[in-house]
């Protein structure tokens, strides 16, 4: 069987062409035909050649009984051949529609494209690829609102703008391996994926992914309004666990050890050293983070004092205009080392005993996304207020100085330009930036995500509409 099997060019109907229609190969010469239009019962009567095997489940068909028949050794035979090719397509890319990506049948799940005639056809006669042009719309689509769910539509637009995500799901990478796949949100994504890159302009209704958020993160159930941090937190989480089957069981090198298509993109790595006054001796730990949530000035935590560069400086392509607060003061806070105090000691393990001590995080390894979360909405016992500070931010970002390797060059929390500029490995270019308007009773939220290079647009729900960059930067973020 795998003699002829191998022997053959392309698995289509040697009759009309078709690559579905339960596809049967003869077992005594090279011939293809489906089963529904009967193309290989007219090779069957015209030869004589009364067996033929089902192309989908490995099956032997019999044209004298007119029946599948069983054979123990055909039956293994055909587990070991589907065996093999489930190795090797884990291996080579493959292109599987969404539908057969749900399909419960064992064969459907994995079964590989072929062009039939007429689409070869028309791939002569058009060889040209679409080609992004500056006016190009494609991947652009507003959603509706379905009552206060601005805050869902915000971070899908900028998930479905992500280019790594972006990659995956138009590739068809995602197998699901869920009992049920209509409850799997990873399938739902790829579905969302292929409405926004269809070419369709009118906007799109995400009811089902509403759905399934509700179904999954039952805290953000109900028509009331949510916080869009806490919705991109709670989809990453829910995609990170339906994505199971994706990961072919491999240990990745992020702190969450997932190979994940969102582990491999959003996962960082959180380094904590806790120093002893006594001892200086060093506790290091390291944690997972998707994103990094940044204390603003006007809080009820005391701020890191701003910038010296107040002289209208750039530091980090930030311009600094006096008085104002850019994404750097607000990272070099952040990893500022932090007195604990005499209220928070903490048992050392040097001197055995309770003592003060000093804490500092740092990015010990950065995702190949970062999301920078600005603490706008501020929750204490006494108060509940939107903090409305502006901050500034770079359309590019350099991150070394916030890396635990470059520790050593800052004192004190102090910033200094590192002397490596030509090093490429810690900066990110700015590509979506969420927005809320409004307080805390009573807001909206708003996008702007690059299409490609200086190509913003704003996302308003249903409605998108060309921006300029400076649009973009003067947005309070």
């Amino acid at each position: 069987v795998s003699g002829l099997l191998f022997q053959a060019k392309s698995c289509i109907c040697h009759m009309c062409g078709a690559h579905l229609n339960r596809l049967h190969s003869c077992l005594y010469c090279v011939f293809f035909g489906c089963f529904t239009k009967k193309h290989i019962h007219e090779h069957a009567k015209t030869k004589r050649h009364n067996l033929a095997i089902d192309l989908l489940y490995g099956g032997i068909y019999c044209f004298m009984c007119q029946d599948y028949i069983y054979d123990k050794d055909m039956e293994q035979i055909a587990k070991e051949e589907q065996r093999k090719a489930w190795k090797l397509q884990a291996f080579t890319p493959t292109v599987v529609s969404h539908y057969q990506c749900t399909m419960t049948g064992i064969g459907e799940k994995y079964s590989t494209w072929e062009p039939t005639k007429r689409e070869l056809e028309l791939l002569r006669h058009n060889p040209k690829r679409r080609k992004i042009t500056t006016n190009c719309t494609i991947g652009l689509r507003g959603l509706i609102n379905l009552g206060n769910t601005c805050f869902m539509n915000c971070i899908v637009q900028a998930l479905t703008h992500t280019p790594l995500l972006r990659d995956f799901f138009l590739s068809d990478r995602h197998k699901c391996e869920m009992q049920s796949p209509s409850s799997c949100l990873v399938c739902e994504m790829s579905t969302l994926f292929q409405e926004f890159y269809s070419g369709h302009r009118s906007p799109h209704i995400p009811y089902r992914l509403l759905h399934l958020v509700w179904t999954h993160a039952r805290h953000l159930a109900g028509y009331e309004q949510q916080d869009a941090h806490e919705f991109l937190i709670a989809a990453l989480d829910v995609l990170h666990r339906h994505c199971k089957g994706d990961d072919n069981g491999k240990k990745a090198n992020n702190p969450n050890h997932c190979n994940c298509i969102i582990d491999q993109i959003f996962t960082g790595g959180l380094q904590s050293d806790v120093t002893c006054q006594v001892c200086h001796g060093v506790s290091t730990t390291i944690d997972p983070f998707w994103d990094i949530s940044l204390d603003l000035p006007g809080s009820s935590t005391p701020f890191w004092p701003l910038s010296p560069g107040s002289d209208g400086s750039v530091v980090n392509g930030e311009s600094h205009v006096s008085g104002t607060t850019t994404l750097t003061d607000c990272l070099r806070r952040f990893t500022r080392p932090e007195h604990l105090g005499s209220s928070a000691k903490i048992k050392c393990s040097g001197c055995h005993s309770y003592q003060e001590s000093t804490k500092q995080l740092t990015m010990k390894k950065l995702p190949i996304v970062a999301c920078f979360h600005l603490k706008r909405f501020e929750h204490s016992a006494k108060l509940r207020r939107k903090i409305t500070t502006y901050v500034s931010f770079p359309l590019e970002l350099d991150m070394t100085p916030f890396m635990a390797s470059s520790k050593e060059s800052r004192m004190n929390g102090q910033y200094q330009q590192p002397t490596d500029s030509l090093n490429n490995d810690n900066k990110y270019s700015l590509f979506a930036v969420v927005n809320h308007q409004g307080t805390l009773e009573s807001g909206h939220y708003t996008s702007f995500i690059r299409q490609h290079k200086d190509q913003w647009f704003k996302c308003d729900d249903a409605i998108i509409t060309k921006a300029s960059i400076k649009d973009v930067l003067d947005s309070e973020g």
